[in-house]
C-alpha cells in the first residue's frame, strides 16, 4: 500500500464560493505535507457562487513552482449533457489551464439512462482537453456502463480519479462505494491507472485519501496503477 502520497490535484479555494481556504492558505499546505504536485480546480460557471469567468484568464499571474512544490492551475468543469459537453470548452479558456478536470454534478447535469449516462462519460473522456474525469461513480449518474468508460480512459490516457470526498459517509452517496469497487476492478483488468482525489474544500483535507484507501485494500489493487506517488509520470500523463 501507498504511504508516501506527493499528487493531490483536485482542490478548491474560497474563489468556488463554498470552499474556505485562500490559494496561499491551500499551497502552504501542501508545501507542509511536503506534495510534489498540487492543483487547484475551482468550478466551472454551472455550479452557483463559483467564480467569474475572467478569474480563469487571469491565472498566469500566480507562481507555479513553490519550492519543491509544482503548482497547477486549472479548474472542475461540468459535463452538461449526454454528449459529454464541458463549460469553458472554448480555446481562450483551455489556453489558461494546467490541467482539467470533468466532472459530473447534479446542479448541472440530469442524471439519465445507462445509455445517456456512458455517452455523457465518453463523451468527456474523448474531449483533448480533458486530463481527469472527478468522481465518476458518486452516484451522480446512478447508472453507466463502467467497463465501457475505464476503455475510453484507457485508449485516451486520461485519468478517472477515485474520490476520497465521494465515499465520506457524510456526504450520503449511497452508491458510490460499489461503483468505485466496480470502477478499480475493470481498471486492474484494463492495466489503467487511476488517480486518487482529495477535492479539499478546505486545507485540512489535502491529500486525505482515508475514504478511498480502503478500496484499494478492498479489490488488492496495484500500486503501480496509482499515480499520486508518482509526480514525474502524472505530469506526463497530462503533458507537462
Amino acid at each position: 500500500m501507498i504511504e508516501n502520497f506527493l499528487v493531490d490535484v483536485h482542490s478548491h479555494t474560497v474563489a468556488s464560493g463554498h470552499a474556505f481556504s485562500t490559494v496561499n492558505e491551500m499551497v502552504a499546505e501542501a508545501m507542509r505535507r511536503n506534495l510534489k504536485v498540487f492543483g487547484i480546480t475551482e468550478h466551472g460557471p454551472g455550479i452557483p457562487g463559483t467564480c467569474n469567468p475572467i478569474y480563469f484568464r487571469n491565472m498566469h499571474v500566480v507562481p507555479r513552482q513553490y519550492g519543491e512544490l509544482r503548482l497547477l492551475m486549472g479548474a472542475e468543469l461540468n459535463i452538461l449533457d449526454y454528449e459529454g459537453r464541458i463549460d469553458l470548452d472554448e480555446p481562450v479558456y483551455m489556453s489558461c489551464f494546467d490541467h482539467v478536470i470533468a466532472g459530473l454534478h447534479a446542479l448541472c447535469y440530469n442524471d439519465g439512462n445507462r445509455s445517456q449516462n456512458t455517452s455523457a462519460l465518453i463523451g468527456a473522456i474523448e474531449n483533448p482537453n480533458v486530463n481527469i474525469i472527478s468522481h465518476p461513480c458518486d452516484g451522480t449518474a446512478s447508472d453507466f456502463d463502467i467497463e465501457a468508460v475505464v476503455a475510453a480512459a484507457k485508449r485516451t490516457g486520461t485519468l478517472l480519479e477515485l474520490n476520497s470526498s465521494s465515499l465520506n459517509p457524510q456526504r450520503g452517496k449511497h452508491l458510490a462505494h460499489d461503483m468505485f469497487v466496480s470502477m478499480l476492478e475493470y481498471s486492474k483488468r484494463y492495466d489503467n491507472p487511476i488517480l486518487l482525489g482529495s477535492d479539499a474544500h478546505h486545507t485540512s483535507a489535502i491529500c486525505d485519501y482515508r475514504f478511498a484507501l480502503p478500496l484499494l485494500e478492498e479489490t488488492c489493487f496495484p500500486d503501480e496503477l496509482v499515480m499520486n506517488d508518482k509526480p514525474e509520470l502524472f505530469l506526463s500523463m497530462i503533458g507537462k
